[in-house]
């Protein structure tokens, strides 16, 4: 018996899931997007490899994010979030302070070497003078809850005489960050000069290490 119909095309396939899921394929452009910027930075991306790496069009990329650089700053505010994210589920308000301190030093150490891609992108967005993240209000109110914990942890931990006072919670996670960032953006050149791979096991283990005791030894009393 023959079909009644034409199978459907990869154009009406799109246009479906559009309509019936648009946050799916808002979550699958940034994906793929998000692919394309960390292998090729912002300048070298291309908007039709990007369409090519997703169920959507160049059209509905367009629809969602107006440009290549609008695309872009979503990226970039996606990979905020979620770090931001998982910090606040660290429950950091109900741990000793040292013990949150530790926690979230650790945490953002290998949060960093987990997701490489983060780390890339920060660096190509240091490139472009962080011009993004100045015009993005999302990133920057995001990025003070990280501050509110530090200065919190930190709070406790002077009024309780374990913390030498007179330390900006900025300075503190500037510190944790460059511990944590390092380890990750230099690991090429790491590798090519020393002959130590930063992302291999157990020399991820001592930098963890190193990198919590040193925060605690720049906080404590």
């Amino acid at each position: 018996m023959g079909r009644t119909g034409t199978a459907p095309t990869r154009a009406s396939r799109r246009s479906t899931g559009w309509t019936q899921d648009p946050q799916g394929v808002r979550r699958n452009i940034i994906d793929a997007a998000r692919a394309e910027f960390v292998e090729n930075g912002l300048s070298g991306a291309r908007v039709d490899e990007i369409a090519a790496r997703t169920a959507t069009s160049k059209r509905m990329i367009y629809y969602y994010f107006g440009d290549k650089e609008g695309l872009y700053r979503a990226v970039l505010e996606e990979m905020y979030e979620r770090i931001r994210s998982v910090e606040r589920g660290l429950d950091l308000a109900s741990l000793a302070p040292e013990e949150a301190m530790a926690r979230l030093t650790a945490f953002t150490f290998d949060y960093h070497a987990g997701n490489p891609d983060f780390v890339r992108l920060v660096m190509v967005e240091n490139i472009h003078h962080a011009r993004h993240l100045e015009t993005s209000d999302k990133i920057a109110n995001l990025n003070l809850s990280v501050l509110d914990a530090i200065r919190d942890i930190y709070d406790r931990g002077v009024a309780e005489g374990l913390f030498r006072p007179g330390i900006e919670p900025l300075d503190v996670h500037l510190t944790i960050s460059a511990l944590s960032f390092y380890n990750v953006s230099n690991r090429a050149s790491i590798r090519q000069v020393f002959g130590q791979d930063m992302g291999a096991e157990p020399l991820l283990s001592r930098r963890r290490t190193l990198a919590v005791e040193a925060v605690l030894r720049l906080l404590k009393a």
